[in-house]
């Protein structure tokens, strides 16, 4: 998937488009790092165990990554001790702050580790000498590390001993960039976090085009602390503070140009910090007959190590997302479901450390263009039942779309508003999320909506054409002429643990698969497009299909969707 998204060569330019970015996705448990019952934890220090880790100093050319090598001995192993990772590197009992949670001791530990791994991990026989070593990749997260054994396992755990603490040269520096587009085709927006607050230094980026002169633009600070957050556990034990964000507009872009760019802080004294070159092709002109390709899928992601992650890709082409349950939903917060899915964040963190083209970054809906693609991205957190806010929005953007420069019409949202044969969608009856079509089919009909997208169900499936749970063409792998329906996807195969399919049948899909994946357009002009359902196992390619049409097809009048005429005397 990563090398997909890095495909940018000279007669071509892709988009990406993530459906949700919280790997928490998994339920409750699931997520590794949850696991670990930190507050529980006891101190057990013994001048028998010890663990050390080297070099103490990381990034000296520059680098956000770094291998550590950490030795650790215990003279009484178990095949249940592990290691932890902690930042900042000290975490004891004189830093909690802790929520008012009755079902919540206090802890001699407040911090929750950024990774750990058992013991015994690279070494079977550790439970038999005592003595192994690990070796670990670290990001640059703002402040200095430090290692710990402990035994008793994850349940129970016993804080043996503390290694020394290490740092990269410089732990503040601008890390992580990720584009978005702006809210004109000819801007791009940069995101990136640092340690500099705007009393420390002032954020710009520097960029120019190839043989072009450099231009600076100047960069706003968001963050966002503990009591940001709606409740527990996101601003309970294991709280870490997110750093600042900045995002700088980079306008009035030429179409279809590689721009080269690198972030910069000018400190009090009149020196710079700088972060190393990045480049990106910028946007095509809507409607511009050329080779574009957009990327989508769902379900993955967590921050400081998220950004790091998808860094080679977000750096250099548009990363665009949607809002979903995880990144949202906290009773009393004004979302449309009343669950506890966000665990506390109620948006906070996704608002704050990505960008999108949205009036209101609280309600995450947003149209883009790009090229010959018109996106309408909804937030299925809130109503988006007819009458509502959210339901003007989308019909303005779906009637907004200039079908003669930009024919392909795409909508997207994190729940599946549309159609999945996902089990407890089944199990319902409606294989929707609950009035998830009900008053959005119409203005997809009536607008002709080629595709729409969803994640939150972790496989893949795609619809036929369909409009009210009825197939209206019965091809499967080429389409053309009038658009009678509109064509369902989930993509939701991302990397959280996968969704089981209903045991009943529905004749409406077209092909089903129980696997992580990506799907890959490429429009090769106003009258071709290619979709491919590709598997992240290997990159091939396993679903397909072509569509092939002329505006007037577009034009042509469908079953409801058909303007309302008078005839004048």
């Amino acid at each position: 998937m990563m090398k997909e998204g890095m495909i940018v060569d000279v007669a071509s330019v892709t988009l990406l488009l993530l459906l949700s970015i919280s790997l928490s996705e998994c339920s409750i448990g699931e997520q590794p790092l949850s696991k670990i019952a930190i507050h529980k934890a006891t101190l057990s220090l013994r001048d028998s165990a010890s663990i050390k880790a080297k070099p103490r100093r990381l990034g000296h050319n520059g680098e956000d990554t770094a291998s550590v090598v950490v030795e650790y001995e215990n003279d009484e192993p178990s095949n249940h001790d592990w290691i932890a990772v902690f930042s900042p590197a000290k975490f004891n009992g004189s830093i909690c702050n802790l929520e008012n949670d009755p079902k919540a001791a206090v802890p001699y530990i407040c911090s929750a580790p950024i990774k750990y791994q058992f013991a015994n991990f690279s070494d079977p026989n550790y439970a038999n000498t005592g003595k192994a070593s690990v070796k670990l990749q670290l990001i640059n997260q703002r402040s200095d590390f430090s290692f710990a054994l402990f035994r008793g396992g994850l349940s129970n755990p016993q804080l043996l001993a503390v290694s020394n603490s290490i740092s990269f040269v410089n732990p503040r520096a601008p890390v992580y960039p990720r584009l978005a587009l702006g809210k004109s085709w000819n801007e791009m927006t940069v995101t990136w976090t640092s340690g500099y607050n705007i009393d420390k230094a002032i954020p710009f980026v520097e960029w120019r085009w190839k043989g072009g002169k450099k231009t600076r633009s100047p960069a706003g600070t968001l963050t966002f602390g503990r009591r940001s957050m709606c409740g527990s556990p996101a601003r309970s034990v294991g709280w870490r503070h997110p750093g600042w964000i900045h995002t700088s507009f980079l306008k009035d872009l030429w179409p279809n140009t590689v721009y080269t760019y690198k972030l910069g802080h000018l400190l009090s004294n009149g020196s710079y910090i700088w972060s190393k070159i990045y480049s990106f092709r910028s946007s095509p002109y809507p409607g511009q007959d050329s080779l574009q390709r957009v990327i989508i899928f769902g379900d993955m992601g967590k921050w400081d190590q998220f950004t790091a992650q998808v860094e080679p890709i977000a750096s250099t082409v548009p990363y665009m997302i949607a809002s979903g349950n995880h990144e949202r939903d906290w009773p009393g917060t004004g979302s449309f479901y009343g669950g506890k899915d966000s665990g506390g964040e109620c948006g906070v963190p996704a608002e704050t450390m990505f960008y999108v083209p949205a009036d209101n970054r609280a309600k995450f809906w947003y149209s883009a263009d790009y090229g010959m693609f018109h996106f309408c991205i909804a937030d299925t957190e809130h109503d988006w039942r007819e009458g509502s806010e959210q339901y003007k929005f989308i019909e303005h953007c779906l009637a907004s779309a200039d079908r003669q420069k930009q024919p392909w019409l795409i909508f997207a949202a994190h729940r599946v508003l549309g159609y999945s044969s996902d089990k407890y969608y089944g199990l319902e009856g409606s294989f929707e999320e609950p009035m998830g079509r009900e008053s959005l089919q119409k203005l997809w009909q009536k607008y002709k909506v080629d595709m729409a997208f969803y994640g939150h169900v972790h496989n893949y499936e795609r619809s036929c054409p369909i409009y009210e749970n009825k197939c209206v063409n019965f091809e499967k792998s080429h389409y053309s002429g009038t658009v009678n329906g509109t064509i369902h996807v989930v993509v939701g195969g991302a990397g959280a643990h996968l969704s089981e399919f209903s045991t009943l049948n529905t004749t409406w899909s077209v092909y089903k698969d129980y696997d992580w994946g990506f799907v890959k357009l490429t429009a090769f002009n106003h009258s071709s497009l290619l979709f491919e359902y590709k598997k992240s196992e290997d990159g091939k390619v396993y679903d397909s299909f072509t569509i092939s049409r002329d505006y007037r097809d577009v034009l042509a009048c469908v079953h409801d969707g058909c303007e309302k005429t008078t005839l004048a005397i």
